[in-house]
């Protein structure tokens, strides 16, 4: 036994020397780190000899799986580029004038009952204390209420409310509790990319469905069926969705809701931009599911991003454990800002989505005038742009940002590499000048 462990462990260091040469390589030519049609080619030999040896088929997908994602977690590692966002704050810092087209933070304020919420803090004292784990019980049944009465449920109250730490931790929190190394969970791209670093950093497996702009970014529901086994555990809807503001039609939700419900898995919905939706949506939270789990958030809708509040509608079961870990974490969310978060659940932000909306007719305007490609968002803060097949978004993106303006390769999503995304999320005469210099370098590079 020994010595085979140990040949394992010699096999194990050669395979972590592969896979740095292999990220080294991937970089170098622009490839996106994971690679769907391999790794399931490799997947079907595991099942292939598991069937010769014996073997049980799991145990031998999940052991890949590890694999898989350590070859994922050193080819990351391998990554040198620093985000856009930073290097903009960077040339900020340097006195250079950049316009922020990279970033989902709406420039309006928040709104303008938070200002005397800030204020009020010290009258309430128990929200200078600490608190529950779960969050401030009247915030959870408030926003139990909310949900009650905006989406006609009845199957909802404070016990199924958690209070987290923005939305970014409440998906960590939900995969850490949720989910073991080595499940696996399906990702529909593009997608934001805390998805799968979070999963990385737990050692879990991500399969990706890619969309693409010819089939109006719709999943394939074929695809899904095909790619889940005994080990997947999850599937992560992002709709409104970010990058490509893309509003799945009913029925095909419910498909997907009806493969979840047959294979016992887990929906991860991301709700953040609910309220930036233009055509029909329905949240995850009305569909009658169990093992339904929705994320939002006060950054997008409320424009509240540095406030770091947001929450979980799930199953109490879920709320227990996700709490457990939250305490142990970091006690409770703010007080505070659950105080806040509380008056501000109250106030009227129907003209954010308005002036969000003419902000993308805008955009939409300039975009076509100009020749490029895409499809219309039907929700969000952004525009998801194509370009000619020899335009490489990261090289496109650093160039733009050097000419003053600030936008999101493609690959920051997927495997993009000759797309970019743009957020409406600045006053109209600085997305008016972001589009001029956007224009001018594709007119020079073309």
């Amino acid at each position: 036994m020994d010595s085979i462990t140990l040949q394992m462990i010699k096999l194990f260091k050669i395979r972590i020397d592969i896979s740095k040469q292999i990220g080294d390589l991937k970089s170098n030519l622009g490839l996106e780190i994971t690679d769907e049609t391999r790794e399931k080619a490799l997947r079907n030999k595991v099942i292939s000899l598991c069937s010769d040896i014996h073997l049980n088929k799991s145990e031998a997908i999940k052991f890949l799986n590890f694999l898989l994602c350590e070859s994922i977690k050193i080819q990351n590692n391998n990554k040198h580029n620093q985000s856009i966002f930073l290097r903009a704050k960077d040339l900020e810092t340097q006195g250079k004038k950049i316009i922020h087209m990279e970033i989902g933070e709406p420039d309006f304020p928040p709104p303008i009952n938070i200002r005397k919420a800030l204020s009020e803090i010290h009258h309430h004292t128990q929200y200078t204390k600490y608190g529950e784990p779960k969050g401030a019980p009247e915030l959870r049944s408030a926003i139990a209420n909310k949900i009650l009465s905006q989406y006609h449920i009845s199957d909802i109250d404070k016990n199924n409310i958690m209070i987290c730490h923005g939305a970014r931790f409440a998906i960590y929190l939900i995969m850490a509790t949720v989910l073991d190394n080595e499940d696996e969970i399906i990702i529909i791209d593009p997608s934001w990319p805390a998805y799968k670093d979070c999963a990385s950093n737990f050692g879990i497996k991500t399969r990706i469905i890619k969309t693409n702009i010819e089939n109006n970014w719709n999943p394939d529901i074929s695809e899904i069926n095909s790619m889940i086994n005994p080990n997947t555990k999850m599937i992560i809807l992002n709709y409104p969705n970010n990058p490509t503001g893309k509003i799945l039609n009913t029925d095909l939700q419910d498909q997907i809701i009806e493969i979840a419900n047959e294979n016992n898995l887990y929906v991860l919905s991301d709700e953040i931009y609910s309220i930036y939706a233009y055509k029909p949506w329905r949240s995850i939270s009305t569909y009658k599911y169990k093992n339904k789990i929705v994320v939002q958030s006060f950054s997008k809708s409320h424009s509240m991003t540095g406030f770091r509040i947001g929450y979980v509608i799930a199953p109490p079961n879920i709320i227990s454990k996700m709490s457990k870990l939250q305490s142990l974490c970091l006690t409770n969310v703010s007080s505070p800002i659950q105080y806040v978060a509380l008056k501000a659940l109250y106030s009227d932000i129907t003209n954010n989505s308005t002036i969000v909306k003419s902000r993308l007719n805008m955009i939409e305007k300039l975009a076509k005038s100009i020749g490029l490609n895409f499809i219309q968002p039907n929700g969000a803060l952004y525009i998801f742009i194509q370009l000619p097949d020899c335009y490489d978004s990261v090289k496109l993106a650093n160039k733009l940002l050097d000419c003053g303006l600030a936008i999101s390769p493609g690959t920051m999503f997927g495997n993009y590499k000759n797309f970019i995304r743009l957020s409406v999320c600045q006053d109209t005469k600085q997305l008016i000048e972001g589009m001029d210099i956007l224009n001018n370098i594709l007119n020079g590079e073309s």
